[in-house]
């Protein structure tokens, strides 16, 4: 499952579904930088780290070894759902491979964004320094943490290596650093007790006939090698990590939802084609919520990009496609459709390496009739107004790629499955 936009799209609800009837929920990469938001009955979680499927009793959920672990934020959100009621015995693992996250590397996230020549719109949340270590050969592992000198040497070398930026902030940060620093290392020993290999767990539970579903976080346009650079995050997004990322063989995947909102928006900088006008955003952040349940920021919100759609499917080998959030154009009386770019050299109808030529682009959209009626009772896509059936077909047109789920809102009862 894998999102194929700007993030944001609705992976959490289409996870917590899916969940249902699987064995094994394995997030694959990214960190506390995603943020997934699930709704059961009145109930509204924001999981960070914790796959969405740990909200179905039994289900054994996994992060795997692409995964970047923040140990303090992990158990927060750890401790908050079992104080919420949810059962967590024996039902997290945490792969041994995977590299842990520590406080000074969000400190020198926050350090990074102030003196970067092009703002990416970080969530502050240290990706990028704690992926910097790990692709350095500098990080530490959950596996260090089995020998608690070494870790404490690990930890040491690495906030050494951050120091000299850190002073720069002043006393108070280094005070609270130094108080982080020792909480991070108190509670690993928590984090040991959930150490497990994953990839091996995954094989054990496919060999014994059962399903798993591995989860992705962000999307396409900010994967590392195929988004938007350098406005992306920090690993690779795309479906093929998730056989990387949970230490599997990709030959092991039968089946790759791809995750779109039947509208388009983004957090942080970079360039988004298809943004509406100052007075359509504001009316359509307000209609679907748009804000990000990581950082709270506004999103930035345009009509549905089927370039981008169509690039996604392409590069994550999309088996199907989900489409969220349908119901928020209920009251739009046309719906418009980015099928390629005008640029100064041409049309074109596949999405550029260049991110700057992106930000330079006018779309050249196909407008549908709204349906102005409400769609969050339908359950069947036969329940659907004809206009609302007409776009979902000519998105799986654009894409390339056949319909197999629609959400028209928050509650899990509010999907349709095609």
């Amino acid at each position: 499952m894998v999102g194929c936009q700007w993030g944001d799209e609705g992976k959490g609800k289409i996870v917590d579904v899916l969940a249902e009837d699987v064995n094994l929920v394995v997030r694959y990469q990214g960190g506390a930088n995603a943020g997934h938001t699930v709704h059961v009955g009145d109930t509204e979680f924001v999981l960070h780290q914790i796959p969405s499927g740990i909200l179905h009793p039994e289900k054994r959920c996994l992060l795997g070894n692409g995964v970047v672990i923040d140990i303090l934020e992990f158990f927060k959100e750890y401790d908050d759902l079992y104080n919420r009621g949810i059962d967590l015995d024996g039902r997290i693992g945490v792969s041994e491979r995977a590299h842990v996250l520590m406080p000074h590397h969000l400190i020198l996230d926050r350090i990074s964004e102030d003196e970067a020549k092009y703002k990416i719109g970080t969530t502050g949340r240290g990706i990028g320094p704690a992926y910097q270590e790990k692709v350095s050969r500098m990080g530490m592992r959950v596996a260090d943490l089995y020998n608690s000198k070494r870790a404490r040497s690990l930890v040491e070398e690495s906030a050494q290596r951050a120091q000299e930026k850190i002073a720069s902030l002043g006393a108070d940060v280094e005070k609270q650093f130094d108080s982080d620093l020792e909480s991070t290392l108190a509670n690993s020993k928590r984090l040991v007790e959930l150490a497990t290999d994953t990839g091996l767990e995954i094989i054990d539970a496919i060999r014994g006939g059962g399903r798993v579903l591995l989860e992705g976080a962000q999307g396409t346009a900010l994967d590392l090698d195929h988004g938007t650079y350098p406005f992306v995050t920090s690993s690779n997004t795309t479906a093929a990590a998730a056989a990387t990322g949970s230490g599997i063989g990709p030959t092991e995947i039968d089946t790759v939802i791809g995750v779109v909102k039947a509208y388009t928006t983004r957090v942080g900088n970079g360039p988004l084609p298809t943004a509406f006008d100052a007075a359509m955003n504001e009316k359509m952040r307000t209609l679907g919520n748009e804000f990000g349940a990581t950082t709270g920021r506004p999103r930035r919100c345009g009509w549905f990009d089927a370039v981008l759609a169509r690039y996604s499917a392409r590069v994550n080998g999309l088996t199907g496609l989900a489409v969220t959030k349908l119901d928020v154009l209920d009251t739009l009386s046309d719906i418009s459709i980015a099928t390629s770019y005008r640029t100064p050299e041409g049309i074109i109808e596949e999405f550029p390496a260049n991110t700057w030529d992106l930000g330079d682009v006018e779309p050249i959209y196909e407008t549908l009739p709204g349906w102005c009626e409400p769609t969050n009772g339908a359950r069947t896509i036969g329940d659907l107004p004809a206009p609302a059936r007409q776009y979902l077909d000519r998105i799986e047109e654009l894409a390339d790629t056949p319909l197999r789920m629609i959400s028209v809102g928050t509650r899990r009862s509010q999907i349709i499955m095609v």
